[in-house]
């Protein structure tokens, strides 16, 4: 089952999406122009094997909970423009940023699979991959998340309510950094952790969690949007600010010789990140 979310996504937010879109896009133009059979029939197969990927990943992944999708429900009929104008921070907040079923699916077996009992979470938004998580924790697992926007973990935390899983999780409103440097004063750690925040932080976050000891030493860090867009690995002048924070995030974590690591194309791109021993 799809997210609400994402059957009403309004552009292409993924390298998997964009591309779909400009095999859409290159065989209307291949039609209009009467090439041959040979090469429609080449473009049409190429679009169709693009274009149901992810509509079957999701039918063979397992369902979301009711209370997952009410969250993507609720997120996609906000109208972030309305409530946050016409400035930047509508570019840092809108419903494309939720993780959706097929990651939130993810990162909730990555949980079980590890047998987590405290995650940490860098950058909520309104709470789904919080909530995925939290449901495969055990009854006395916690999940701290962090979130920058008092609103947005209002807005979480709302729907976290309507879970009976929703009390594993306690948000802290502040800068990622600031919670992060907390944690670490107050001697925390945590079997895994998801990075999810301001790309332009990836490095000081990964950093931070490594050095401040927040991580098991068995523990595992899941960081998303690790191909953004595929930008990472285009020309640099078709990058954004936030691809040459990725393409760095990337670039130093495959230089630490702390840590072992691997990208996975699941949505925007998700890496596993282990400190080896």
């Amino acid at each position: 089952m799809t997210s609400i979310v994402e059957i009403n996504t309004a552009r292409p937010v993924t390298p998997h999406g964009i591309l779909v879109e400009e095999l859409r896009k290159t065989l209307e133009m291949a039609e209009a122009a009467s090439v041959s059979t040979e090469v429609l029939t080449s473009l049409r197969l190429a679009y169709q094997l693009a274009a149901g990927l992810d509509t079957y990943t999701s039918e063979c992944t397992t369902k979301e909970s009711s209370a997952l999708t009410a969250l993507a429900l609720k997120t996609s009929n906000e109208n972030w423009r309305k409530r946050f104008g016409d400035g930047e921070t509508v570019r840092q907040l809108e419903q494309e940023m939720l993780s959706g079923h097929l990651e939130g699916q993810t990162l909730k077996m990555f949980v079980r699979m590890t047998k987590a009992k405290r995650v940490l979470e860098v950058g909520m938004f309104t709470g789904y991959s919080a909530l995925a998580m939290a449901e495969a924790l055990p009854d006395d697992g916690k999940l701290v998340a962090c979130e920058v926007d008092a609103y947005v973990a209002s807005f979480a935390q709302n729907c976290f309510a309507d879970s009976p899983h929703g009390d594993k999780i306690r948000v802290e409103v502040a800068p990622a950094l600031e919670t992060l440097r907390k944690l670490v004063a107050a001697g925390e750690c945590f079997d895994l952790i998801f990075i999810d925040a301001d790309k332009k932080e990836y490095v000081e976050y990964f950093q931070t969690i490594l050095d401040g000891n927040l991580l098991a030493s068995d523990g595992l860090i899941c960081v998303d949007n690790t191909l953004l867009q595929g930008q990472p690995y285009l020309p640099r002048e078709k990058r954004t600010a936030n691809g040459d924070a990725i393409a760095l995030f990337n670039s130093t974590v495959a230089q630490d010789s702390r840590v072992e690591q691997v990208l996975l194309p699941v949505r925007d791109g998700l890496t596993l990140i282990q400190r080896l021993n």
